[in-house]
């Protein structure tokens, strides 16, 4: 089939054009006031839909964080994946990774960064949410256990307790010192060495 043929038409393009719509009003209203008060009928005014159709596409509002996240989440993850194919090593690649984290809190802003954390580590997530449903996990993961088979890491290393320490260890780095940024740069760069000689062969 072609791409042009995949596209779809009709009825199904516009409810896509108007859920698309309600979320980038349901993210902008998170940025400004956060989850808990964001207000679904301003959400829908700004939409340019009833109320109803915010609940049509995400029956609360944890749905667009969750949304949101599958979306940056791909975004990263497919950045990662293109710097990882090129020549570099355990350093650069963790490098790599924290600098995209950076981004993504940039683009979303501090409140929303903070809030699409919340909802990753949630207890309410989906049951069936496994880490090898997240590609950016995934990535680090692999990469780790190229460095073990490759001698840039210890043989003992198990790549996915290591991959997940590294993520969890940097998003409470970035959700606790977000308000200086030379204390920020200086806490980065202490933790990606240490997480380094943590793994560096014996």
């Amino acid at each position: 089939m072609s791409e042009v043929q995949d596209k779809p038409t009709g009825r199904e393009a516009q409810r896509l054009r108007t859920r698309q719509r309600v979320l980038d009003a349901a993210i902008r209203e998170f940025k400004s006031v956060g989850m808990a008060d964001a207000d679904i009928g301003a959400i829908a005014e700004a939409a340019g839909v009833a109320r109803g159709t915010f609940y049509f596409h995400f029956p609360a509002k944890e749905h667009v964080l969750l949304e949101l996240e599958a979306r940056e989440e791909a975004r990263i993850a497919k950045e990662l994946a293109r710097f990882l194919a090129t020549p570099h090593d355990l350093k650069s690649a963790l490098q790599k990774a924290i600098t995209l984290i950076l981004g993504l809190e940039r683009r979303l802003g501090s409140v929303l960064f903070k809030e699409l954390l919340a909802i990753h580590f949630s207890p309410a997530r989906p049951l069936d949410d496994e880490w090898r449903d997240h590609r950016m996990i995934v990535l680090v993961v692999e990469e780790i256990e190229r460095a073990r088979d490759h001698g840039e890491a210890q043989i003992a290393v198990d790549p996915y307790h290591s991959a997940v320490f590294f993520l969890l260890g940097l998003y409470a780095m970035l959700t606790t010192t977000s308000t200086s940024k030379a204390l920020r740069a200086t806490a980065l760069d202490n933790y990606l060495i240490t997480v380094l000689r943590s793994l560096e062969p014996r």
